[in-house]
């Protein structure tokens, strides 16, 4: 069997119908997966760990509808939020990146390139929220020269589903 986290294992057509169930819905039981796959369960449930093993699958989430809990009087304030360092030097970057993703406030950064440095996602409850956020992670690092900052008014479309196409196998 391949090493965790082994980037070169071979995957058949089987383990990519795997990971677009998987990405598809996660909570499937591993009977209700094995039968979309035209597999026995067990011989699901040890490809599905062997997946997981070779780091293919990071982990596994329930993904709340923003909406849905606004309705129930939970507030949220998404932005997207560009960052232009002072020194781009790979140093000043780690820095940033590490201040960033430690933030509970942003849920997603991206080192990007040309343009700013990094575009960051935050959901915070409110603009107050957002102003504490901005404190932290802008207004105190001396060597953030420019921040823009855009606020979503409607999500029209949310997926954490990988583009897998074939994968180097045909779909099924």
């Amino acid at each position: 069997m391949p090493e965790a986290n082994d980037s070169h294992a071979v995957l058949d057509a089987v383990d990519w119908r795997l990971l677009r169930q998987l990405q598809a819905d996660a909570s499937l039981t591993n009977q209700a997966l094995a039968e979309r796959c035209h597999l026995s369960a067990p011989t699901c449930l040890r490809r599905v760990r062997r997946l997981h093993e070779l780091g293919l699958v990071e982990r596994t989430v329930a993904i709340l509808d923003g909406d849905a809990l606004r309705a129930q009087g939970v507030p949220s304030l998404t932005a997207v939020v560009e960052v232009t360092l002072d020194v781009q030097a790979e140093e000043q970057q780690r820095a940033f990146e590490a201040r960033a993703v430690a933030d509970v406030a942003v849920q997603q950064c991206y080192r990007t390139s040309p343009g700013p440095d990094f575009v960051l996602i935050l959901t915070v409850a409110d603009m107050p929220a957002f102003a504490e956020a901005s404190a932290r992670l802008f207004t105190a690092d001396a060597n953030v020269r420019n921040v823009r900052a855009f606020f979503s008014l409607r999500r029209a479309k949310f997926t954490v589903e990988l583009p897998l196409g074939d994968g180097g196998a045909a779909q099924g």
